[in-house]
């Protein structure tokens, strides 16, 4: 306002200064304050335009911004619940691992366990199969000494086959009592001496006897080693199967473990 009542002042004594020139002084004044008032005006309409720009780049700003936040409240709710899952998830593969693991210990404990038995069952069957072999094979050669002696006269130190079978373990108790009463009613009869027709009619009774129970054991003896040979094929067969279906079952549970161990992880990342 100051500044216009100077301007005025000044063309007013210019106007007053200059009494020769065409225009007048009020007008000169007048053009002056029209010149004035439209650069004011323009001013003012750049600075309302101005305004009016940053008022647009103020309101676009804020709905900007607002909707930036409410995006990012929807993320972070969005986050909220991914974590509350992915915890959730980890807790449960948690649980599963721990399965795995004690799933993991039991079939190797049982695998373990297995292999003892079967190293037991395995020795016990070479034990027993050992004895039906050597029975079967000491009974072969009793029958055959038997056999022979039945038709000549009997000697002690040739029946040292059939004294065997009393030391053997499978031998049964009666077969044992009968081959030593055969053994001491032999070592009776005189030795070297000529012997009658009913004398070697009666040791050749008593012998067929004893072939006769002894080639019975030997029978026994094979069909109970054939049986057992058996057993232990399908025992072996069953501890193969075995150890391969828990190999498989630990391989398999290792595998997931290390599965789901991963997948904890990423989801905890």
């Amino acid at each position: 306002m100051k500044r216009f009542a100077a301007a005025s002042a000044l063309l007013l004594g210019a106007a007053l200064a200059d009494g020769r020139s065409a225009v007048t002084p009020v007008q000169k004044v007048i053009e002056l304050l029209e010149n004035m008032m439209a650069k004011g005006k323009q001013e003012k309409h750049e600075e309302q335009v101005q305004f009016a720009a940053y008022k647009q780049f103020c309101d676009d700003t804020t709905v900007d911004k607002k909707r930036a936040i409410k995006e990012a409240e929807e993320t972070i709710e969005v986050l909220k619940a991914d974590i509350q899952k992915y915890t959730s998830d980890a807790q449960e593969l948690t649980k599963e691992i721990a399965e795995h693991d004690a799933d993991i210990a039991t079939w190797t404990g049982d695998k373990k366990a297995a292999t003892n038995v079967r190293a037991i069952e395995k020795a016990d069957y070479e034990t027993l199969h050992k004895d039906y072999s050597e029975s079967v094979d000491a009974l072969l050669r009793a029958v055959a000494v038997l056999k022979k002696q039945a038709h000549d006269r009997p000697q002690a130190s040739s029946l040292t086959q059939v004294s065997r079978l009393s030391s053997m373990r499978l031998i049964p108790n009666e077969a044992k009592k009968a081959i030593d009463l055969f053994l001491m009613q032999g070592a009776q009869d005189p030795e070297g001496l000529e012997v009658s027709a009913p004398e070697a009619a009666g040791y050749e009774f008593r012998s067929h006897g004893i072939i006769e129970m002894l080639e019975k054991l030997h029978d026994k003896f094979v069909d109970e080693r054939t049986a057992l040979e058996k057993a232990e094929m399908n025992s072996k067969h069953a501890f193969d199967m075995l150890i391969q279906d828990l190999t498989a079952q630990v391989e398999q549970a290792t595998a997931d473990r290390g599965e789901k161990a991963e997948t904890k992880a990423k989801k905890l990342q």
